[in-house]
């Protein structure tokens, strides 16, 4: 997509989180390294928060006033999902605080590609040798990961579009382009 987007003379940033920026970069070291454990489920919350506050101000805010396009792999839905659901934080109180940390900012548009948990693990095992301390979670915490995003695509249809992520690279960027292009005027 963001190589479609330069081609096409979009003003375009791409960042992902956790990450992102220079502190990003710390906390995320912390939060996937699978030493710490012990890490409660409050914490985790928190540092995704802290990340997710400096990328926001430090990248994504300033990307937007500047009128350019802002594609971010992860961002609120996310922690929703993970720490709101399969942590079992609450989903009120994680919305709360990631709405507080990016002045009540969401995307307009989240892509969802749903696949089976056994062919994103597949997957996932093919590009890496040793999983991160989220990757590393039992099957159970996936699947209900994957529930709540399921949920929040039906909570809020206007912005969630779900793509079948077992189809082919070229259907699957076909669709983007056909949601992207028009809000792109």
């Amino acid at each position: 997509l963001h190589a479609q987007l330069l081609r096409m003379k979009v003003d375009v940033v791409a960042t992902h989180e956790p990450g992102g920026t220079r502190i990003g970069e710390e906390i995320r070291r912390i939060l996937l390294d699978p030493s710490f454990k012990e890490m409660h489920p409050m914490t985790e919350t928190v540092l995704y928060a802290a990340d997710r506050a400096q990328h926001f101000y430090e990248v994504i805010k300033p990307a937007l006033d500047q009128g350019k396009v802002v594609l971010c792999d992860r961002y609120i839905d996310s922690t929703l999902a993970y720490q709101g659901v399969a942590r079992r934080i609450g989903m009120e109180g994680v919305q709360n605080l990631n709405e507080w940390v990016t002045d009540d900012h969401y995307p307009d548009v989240t892509f969802l590609l749903e696949i089976p948990f056994r062919v994103g693990l597949k997957r996932l095992m093919e590009r890496k040798r040793v999983l991160d301390r989220i990757e590393s979670e039992a099957q159970a915490f996936h699947e209900q990961v994957q529930e709540a995003y399921k949920t929040l695509a039906k909570f809020f249809p206007q912005r969630f579009v779900v793509l079948n992520g077992v189809d082919k690279p070229e259907k699957i960027h076909h669709h983007v382009m056909q949601v992207v292009t028009p809000l792109l005027s």
